[in-house]
């Protein structure tokens, strides 16, 4: 009976905090329902196939849940599961539940991403739809393990699993091609192509779904060794000070150690901005734009200008998640300091120097990649939107943080710059965005960006003004969240 309890009782803990059980709901209706449209649009664009895209992203949000989820199983009860082992308890049935919740927590992100996808369009071949699903996120099952075994940084473990995630999706079988050799060894490559039905005549005699099953007991066998491992593996908790000089200097100093953020700095950008350049087929786009004060639609070649329009999406999603775990990780100290008298505003001046200056390493990464495959017409000014994004979405950091604290905070902090950035305003899915659009935060910064990218002219002062706005909102919805934080915790 000891292991069916330790599942009920880490059950508990997961669902004692109402946020995680919101975004069960929030990613997959707002991944399957709201972003699969505009990304089956995409896929068509970059000579994928449109109508897969919709089934498939039914376990491309039930895998992004399972992943997150099990990450912060393994890092945060790492501890605990220590303790528990020292004091008698069978490393075997510690490894079971672990193991155990896990797989229910998969069964429960796969359940809402079906459900979604059952409202959104329905399921042609259902049996098919649904074990597709949860092989998804079983996959991403064992990967949020293994990142949470090697990774210690919240920051980097989530930008790791988010890093394969992107690679896995927007790589794949369904938004890019099914035959290209590289492709393959991406984790979800086979269960792709089985479960939208899309034979893909090189999985041999094993078959598609013969793959797909290997790459699922295989994830399920490293997702056992993983957890079991983990007991043994003692990590010492980080600390931080409080004056501003100290607390600045550690934080960089902190940064300058941590080397899986300076490799994650660099092939997140690479990834996500050099691939597009590769991968963009040859032809046309039409983009409205500002040019001499005149509102004009101009026509690009899209290989030129795709990956000048993907860096906003890599910087904001880097910057939110540096905001949002440089608070969160600081915040246990800062409760300390703030009781033996250390002012707010001081603390609060040190956490937005350690995040500004992760903002802008974030942009500088970024810039260098962007440099060698884009050639924007006002580099400066360019630059200078990049910045202005990324301060803004690591201001949405710092506030997602305290509100919904780290797996929901990670989930949302994935969900925002994913549809603002990636959806919202993509000039790949339409010449200009929908009226909506303008009222969210990366609406001025985004229209800046492209102005100074693709003109030759600044002609966005009203834009760059609402940028300012949203950082000046931000900051002080920052710093009222900060203050009050201490005393709630």
């Amino acid at each position: 009976m000891t292991v069916p309890w330790m599942v009920g009782r880490f059950l508990a803990d997961y669902r004692r905090n109402p946020v995680n059980l919101v975004v069960l709901v929030l990613v997959p209706v707002v991944f399957v329902i709201v972003a699969a449209g505009p990304m089956a649009d995409a896929a068509r664009l970059l000579g994928g196939t449109g109508p897969s895209v919709e089934t498939a992203s039914a376990g491309w949000a039930a895998g992004f849940l399972a992943g997150i989820a099990m990450y912060f199983q393994t890092r945060t009860a790492r501890e605990a599961d220590q303790r528990l082992v020292l004091a008698g308890l069978p490393a075997a049935s510690l490894v079971a539940a672990r193991v155990l919740t896990g797989l229910l927590l998969a069964a429960l992100a796969a359940a809402a991403a079906l459900g979604a996808l059952a409202a959104r369009s329905g399921m042609d071949e259902p049996g098919r739809v649904i074990a597709g699903t949860f092989m998804f996120a079983v996959i991403y099952l064992a990967i949020g393990a293994a990142v949470g075994a090697l990774v210690r940084s919240p920051v980097n473990g989530t930008v790791l699993i988010l890093f394969v995630w992107i690679l896995d999706v927007f790589f794949g079988p369904s938004l890019g091609s099914p035959d290209r050799l590289a492709t393959r060894w991406l984790p979800t490559h086979f269960v792709t192509l089985w479960m939208v039905d899309l034979p893909s005549r090189h999985g041999g005699r094993v078959g598609d779904l013969g793959w797909g099953l290997v790459w699922t007991v295989g994830a399920l066998a490293i997702a056992t060794v993983v957890v079991t491992v983990t007991t043994h593996a003692v990590y010492r908790p980080s600390r931080h000070a409080g004056q501003f000089r100290t607390g600045v200097s550690l934080g960089f100093r902190d940064y300058r150690r941590n080397r899986v953020l300076w490799f994650l700095l660099v092939a997140v950008p690479v990834v996500f901005i050099w691939l597009s350049k590769v991968v963009t087929p040859g032809q046309g786009t039409s983009l409205a734009l500002v040019e001499d004060g005149r509102a004009v639609t101009l026509v690009f070649w899209l290989p030129d200008v795709h990956a000048g329009t993907m860096t906003p999406i890599a910087v904001a999603a880097l910057a939110t998640l540096a905001g949002l775990f440089i608070v969160l990780d600081a915040r246990a100290a800062d409760h300390r300091l703030r009781i033996a008298g250390y002012r707010a505003g001081t603390l609060l001046a040190v956490r937005l120097s350690v995040i500004g200056a992760a903002a802008l390493l974030v942009v500088l990464a970024s810039l260098a990649v962007t440099a060698a495959v884009f050639d924007a017409r006002q580099w400066l000014l360019y630059a200078a939107a990049n910045l202005l994004l990324a301060t803004t979405y690591a201001l949405i950091g710092v506030c997602l943080g305290p509100v919904f604290g780290r797996v929901g905070g990670v989930l949302v902090a994935f969900l925002v710059p994913f549809l603002d950035i990636g959806i919202a305003q993509s000039p790949m899915l339409r010449p200009e965005p929908a009226a909506w659009a303008r009222y969210l935060p990366g609406y001025g910064a985004d229209r800046v960006l492209l102005d100074a990218g693709l003109t030759d002219r600044f002609d966005t002062a009203g834009s760059l003004l609402l940028g300012l706005g949203w950082v000046a909102a931000l900051a002080v919805l920052a710093a009222w969240l900060f203050s009050t934080t201490p005393r709630r915790a």
